[in-house]
């Protein structure tokens, strides 16, 4: 074989593994972190879907004195979320929701906490309901984009205390933010319900779980993609790293029957977290829904968590 051919070879192998590189990268963008494309094959029959609102939980659309919020997040987006505010008190509660969900998927979490005498800033995250945005942050970003939400709220009531409610992504991101330095002490506790350790190991975990296949090179390729689109990295929408500097006390929940975001990610943020800290686990819930499978026990023990520090 003659030393042209040889190269011919190379290079085509070559074009042909960046073009499978360049496909990999785009269709693992596309399917997980472009919030403009179908999530189907992702969600699957998994539980994900937050449930139907009953008419009596449709109160943060439906509430007349709510007031549409916005700010700016930490790269010029115009951020927008809902307001209600109480009357003669500083107490705030922040919810975050979660992956292609908005604001009012955490309309029951909005009420109990208005109901209980708080004020309440209910965000859509980037790229989520009417938040501007093109991709979706796991988190990371989101992080950043909370500090400008309790900015906003301080700027309102500078002696706020504030507690913060993420569930699932919301809750990644209210646990990436627990170790900013920029985080106002003025937040007093955070509750996070089925978050995840890392959007590493989570798409690790659905690559397994929807393909059958191992994360190395499809990851390793996809990082890549997320870093030169999104502006981030996978392995850096860490809470499990975050939670080792947490700087308010935290609650872990989670259903163990959660085949979307794993039981045993319960375990590995909670023996991470260094700050004050306490476990809840509902039994027979699936993700996202722990306070459906059990709404006594989920807001007992979440209220009196809060009210150790609030």
């Amino acid at each position: 074989m003659t030393l042209k051919i040889c190269l011919a070879i190379v290079i085509t192998l070559l074009v042909v593994a960046i073009i499978a590189i360049f496909f990999t990268g785009n269709f693992f963008y596309n399917l997980a972190i472009n919030p403009n494309s179908s999530k189907k094959m992702i969600f699957g029959n998994d539980g994900l879907s937050y449930h139907e609102l009953t008419e009596d939980e449709e109160w943060l659309e439906k509430y007349s004195e709510f007031e549409e919020v916005f700010t700016t997040s930490f790269d010029g987006l115009k951020l927008h979320g809902y307001q209600v505010v109480n009357k003669d008190t500083n107490k705030w509660a922040v919810t975050v929701h979660g992956y292609m969900v908005d604001a009012f998927s955490l309309s029951t979490k909005a009420l109990h906490y208005h109901n209980i005498g708080y004020n309440v800033l209910a965000m859509d995250l980037r790229g989520h309901g009417k938040s501007k945005g093109n991709y979706i942050g796991m988190g990371y970003h989101d992080a950043k984009d909370l500090i400008e939400w309790l900015k906003y709220i301080i700027s309102k009531d500078k002696n706020a205390e504030i507690l913060i409610h993420g569930v699932s992504m919301g809750a990644a991101t209210a646990m990436i933010a627990s170790s900013l330095d920029e985080l106002p002490k003025n937040v007093k506790v955070i509750i996070e319900d089925c978050g995840y350790t890392s959007a590493l190991e989570q798409f690790k975990f659905q690559l397994k779980k929807l393909f059958n296949m191992p994360s190395f090179p499809i990851l390793n390729i996809a990082n890549v993609a997320v870093k030169i689109k999104a502006g981030y990295f996978l392995n850096e929408a860490a809470p499990i790293d975050a939670v080792q500097k947490a700087k308010v006390p935290i609650m872990f929940v989670h259903g163990d029957d959660d085949k979307f975001v794993p039981f045993y990610m319960l375990d590995e943020l909670y023996e991470a977290c260094t700050s004050d800290k306490k476990k809840l686990v509902i039994k027979g819930a699936c993700h996202t829904h722990a306070e459906d499978e059990n709404p006594e026990k989920y807001w007992n023990e979440v209220d009196e968590f809060v009210n150790r520090y609030m």
